[in-house]
């Protein structure tokens, strides 16, 4: 068993995103996406993959397949890999806890 604190991955960034990976094994990786407020992550996609979400904290919109969703603390989301998807944080800090399966690329499990 590992143990980890979800407070070791949250690190906000005045108007932007991190990434913080968590765990990666094989074709799968758990990070956390922390957005300061207002801060997005662009539109994008992973094919053959996919993607599950847990909002751990704030607010925002994800957008999937051109249609908008507020999302909040305790929501939980599921994408597939062929859908396009972006993200815009709230008025406040938010974090996502996000499942990868099936990586596309190793690029999809480094930090930024």
């Amino acid at each position: 068993m590992e143990k980890r604190q979800l407070s070791q991955y949250q690190e906000y960034q005045e108007n932007k995103f991190t990434k913080r990976i968590v765990f990666k094994e094989e074709d799968n990786v758990i990070f956390i996406l922390n957005f300061a407020p207002g801060a997005e992550l662009p539109t994008h996609k992973h094919p053959g993959a996919n993607v599950y979400i847990l909002v751990l904290e704030g607010a925002g919109q994800v957008i999937c397949s051109g249609q908008a969703s507020a999302v909040t603390q305790g929501d939980i989301l599921h994408i597939t890999g062929y859908e396009d998807f972006s993200y815009r944080g709230g008025e406040t800090n938010s974090s996502l806890y996000v499942v990868l399966t099936k990586i596309p690329g190793e690029n999809y499990a480094k930090n930024v």
